[in-house]
């Protein structure tokens, strides 16, 4: 509820976010960025450099990780039937070499469509309509090599659109955690740890562990109801491991708090949460889980993210767990102290 006593709008998640404060690219090394840290407590905020993250963290603490992998989901084709300009984003592989997918322009291309990429590397027909989403039911064929070679041969990383400058070094946008390449984007809060970084964590006895994520569709849409509570997520796959329960189960009993990295490690997190029990448990599926504020957060107690984009799932989640006056206010004072915001920005701590 907000302070006025009314359901909150989705206008009470939406702030002015110049042009200027959007990171084109990101800085380096990546664990050089300004890290705002806010005490749920207290509503103390610091300035600080990420690389004073252990300072925040002690002994018996777990930070946990998404370790997704970008694949470069952005393919560039033509009709066959009349050769027309076809852009297709892959979201999710939802059978052998069959995926959903994000198609422009996508009004005209119906069911039976055959899109080529490439020099014919690369066909793709299209089997259905995704319900719901404007999206099409993808099965690609390689015409020599598997799928997944044809598309590290033509595609392109999927970055943001209100990232405009051509990424030169493609691994900038993948995480050093990464792993089995599933998802349209990075989990970017992610992107901000070094190994060196990491290390200094561990030698202090800060523990990392691993939660998988499959970053999609939700990630390119903004909620376009007035009440947020209308807004429908879409699916996404999500894995927590035997060894990532236990591991929260034991910091927990140790005494240490779970601080997630990235909104997608919670939405992952509080997936796994089991109805009886309130803990954590290893767990795999798919998630349409959609935080507000109101949730009562069972499995995540900081949170190490980025600065999101106005009237976006992700800025609410982040109210939900530090109060949307709190993150608002954290909002204006980075904007004020010239901080760089979204996908390459920099970092915010909530502890």
């Amino acid at each position: 509820m907000s302070d006025a006593g009314r359901p909150l709008l989705t206008d009470d998640f939406d702030y002015d976010l110049p042009s200027w404060a959007i990171a084109q690219a990101p800085v380096e090394p990546r664990d050089s960025c300004r890290l705002l840290v806010v005490d749920r407590r207290s509503g103390q905020v610091d300035h600080r450099t990420f690389t004073d993250l252990p300072d925040y963290l002690r002994e018996g603490d777990l930070l946990v990780v998404n370790e997704t992998r970008v694949i470069p989901a952005r393919l560039r084709g033509h009709k066959e039937e009349s050769g027309g300009a076809v852009e297709v984003l892959l979201l999710r592989e939802r059978y052998a070499d069959t995926w959903e997918c994000l198609v422009k322009p996508g009004r005209r291309l119906r069911p039976g469509a055959h899109i080529v990429f490439g020099d014919g590397d690369l066909t793709g027909f299209v089997v259905d309509l995704v319900e719901g989403t404007g999206g099409r039911l993808i099965k690609f064929t390689a015409s020599k090599g598997s799928f997944l070679a044809a598309v590290h041969r033509l595609g392109e990383m999927p970055l943001p659109p209100y990232i405009t400058r051509p990424l030169e070094d493609p691994s900038l946008y993948q995480t050093i955690f990464a792993k089995d390449e599933r998802s349209a984007a990075a989990p970017t809060a992610g992107l901000h740890f070094t190994t060196e970084l990491t290390e200094r964590l561990t030698s202090q006895g800060v523990g990392v562990a691993m939660v998988e994520l499959d970053v999609g569709l939700d990630t390119f849409r903004s909620v376009a109801e007035d009440d947020p509570r209308e807004h429908s997520m879409h699916q996404e796959h999500f894995r927590v491991p035997e060894g990532t329960a236990t591991r929260v189960a034991e910091a927990r009993r140790g005494g240490g708090r779970i601080v997630a990295v990235g909104t997608t490690s919670v939405r992952a997190l509080e997936s796994a949460v089991d109805d009886e029990t309130g803990e954590v448990s290893a767990r795999e599926g798919m998630t349409s889980l959609f935080v507000l504020p109101g949730h009562r957060f069972s499995a995540v107690d900081g949170l190490v993210t980025n600065f999101h984009m106005p009237r976006s799932t992700l800025l609410m989640m982040v109210s939900a767990f530090a109060g949307r006056d709190a993150v608002l206010t954290a909002y204006r004072i980075a904007l004020e102290e010239g901080y760089r915001f979204l996908s390459f920005g920099d970092a915010m701590l909530i502890i």
